[in-house]
């Protein structure tokens, strides 16, 4: 039987020094990046009250996603751009 091949969103990945000081050093999973940052907005309430779909980031989050007011849809496209 073939071994079945890990999908690309379970494959550890390099993260930038500003995405690190977020989610915690690296290699980690896309998936496992997600999970931490949401833990992150949460626990820093970066969420917009008004439209929990948008993120209002701190300085950290800023570095990583614009300092701009950012709807999670954007955010994983700019998340993307710290992982190698």
């Amino acid at each position: 039987m073939a071994k079945q091949k890990s999908s690309k969103f379970m494959q550890p990945m390099a993260i930038s020094e500003e995405l690190a000081a977020v989610v915690g050093k690296g290699p980690m999973p896309r998936t496992e990046v997600t999970k931490k940052l949401w833990a992150y907005i949460k626990a820093n309430k970066r969420q917009d009250p008004k439209n929990k779909r948008n993120i209002i980031p701190d300085e950290k989050l800023g570095r990583v996603i614009g300092k701009k007011t950012i709807n999670m849809f954007e955010m994983t496209k700019a998340v993307s751009k710290h992982l190698s």
